[in-house]
């Protein structure tokens, strides 16, 4: 386990030496932190990482490294990987990180139960997840879920490619594939049943919604006058003080994830359908619906004139008690 530091990967050493200036101009408590894959994220109950326990002081500066193993007993832990992916595993669960490099990301499931949201995919980007009798090849930005105990692997959204017994087998948007079968063919399932009993599911939407909070209140950090503001380094991870962690910032436009909760750059956060209220946030279930509701496409929308547009592949998402989400918001503010 390595304790801060990530010095993420640039073109030059001139850019890299850059990145590492201090932000002028920025409120002290947002002052730029740096995560890599591995990064630990956010940890509830019993966890562990390199036989080291882990707790509410290990986020932002606890890393997995290569061959180091992440454990949860009554528990459960979220790290990040590339920028815009997230890998969150359930209780006595155990996963080993691989590959920690930016342009192949391998992880490896032991035992219990991953999830991964995979908000933004490069081309450059390679991330595998294996379990016993499987590996799966991330293709598409989606919802992913590795269940090591039952030997499946389950796609709310996207698209991957398992091998399993020397054969490739394309795992698409509501299928799932059990890897131990004689049969290995995706099948359907039923959305609704999964995501209404699987625990991990439910609490990795609750913790999309507190990310998509953190996203909106670090987004209106770095806008000023019409354009990006000071500290301002381009997408990625930056620390939110007050949620007590990253979020994703995009570098333009805005996008619902899997779960459907929005996530602004900073040139559209200020039509977000909400404000944040500042001060700390404790992980307890009690904030209110943020940006979207349940379980809706990825969409990745530009903003072009007076108004947020693009190619929305299905409804979208609309904040409680407001007037729903279409263009600039024009409901009440959510506090």
């Amino acid at each position: 386990m390595k304790l801060a530091g990530w010095k993420m990967m640039a073109g030059s050493g001139f850019l890299a030496a850059l990145m590492c200036l201090p932000v002028w101009g920025v409120d002290d408590s947002y002052q730029r932190r740096s995560a890599a894959p591995g990064t630990l994220n956010y940890v509830e109950g019993q966890a562990s990482m390199a036989d080291q326990t882990l707790d509410n002081k290990s986020v932002g500066s606890a890393t997995l490294q290569n061959g180091e193993i992440l454990k949860t007993g009554n528990g459960k832990a979220e790290i990040l990987l590339t920028p815009g992916v997230y890998l969150r595993l359930g209780g006595n669960s155990s996963v080993k990180m691989v590959s920690n490099s930016l342009i192949n990301t391998q992880l490896a499931i032991d035992h219990g139960e991953a999830m991964l949201e995979v908000d933004q995919l490069y081309s450059q980007n390679n991330i595998h997840v294996t379990q016993p009798g499987a590996d799966a090849r991330v293709l598409k930005t989606g919802l992913y879920d590795f269940d090591a105990n039952n030997g499946q692997v389950r796609v709310f959204d996207g698209k991957a490619v398992v091998n399993a017994d020397d054969r490739n087998v394309t795992v698409k948007k509501g299928h799932e594939l059990a890897v131990n079968s004689d049969k290995l063919k995706a099948v359907s399932f039923n959305k609704k049943d999964v995501t209404d009993k699987n625990d991990l599911y439910r609490w990795s939407s609750l913790r999309s919604q507190y990310l998509s909070e953190a996203n909106v209140d670090t987004a209106r950090v770095y806008y000023a006058n019409g354009w990006y503001g000071a500290g301002w380094w381009g997408p990625g991870w930056y620390w939110n003080p007050w949620f007590a962690g990253f979020t994703f910032v995009p570098g333009a436009g805005y996008f619902y994830n899997p779960f459907g909760w929005g996530f602004y750059s900073p040139l559209v956060v200020t039509r977000a359908p909400v404000v944040i209220a500042r001060g700390p946030h404790h992980f307890d279930g009690t904030r209110p619906v943020a940006i979207g509701q349940g379980f809706r496409n990825h969409t990745v929308t530009s903003f072009r004139g007076s108004g947020m547009r693009g190619g929305m592949s299905g409804p979208r998402p609309t904040a409680p008690h407001a007037s729903g989400f279409s263009g600039a918001h024009s409901g009440p503010v959510h506090r």
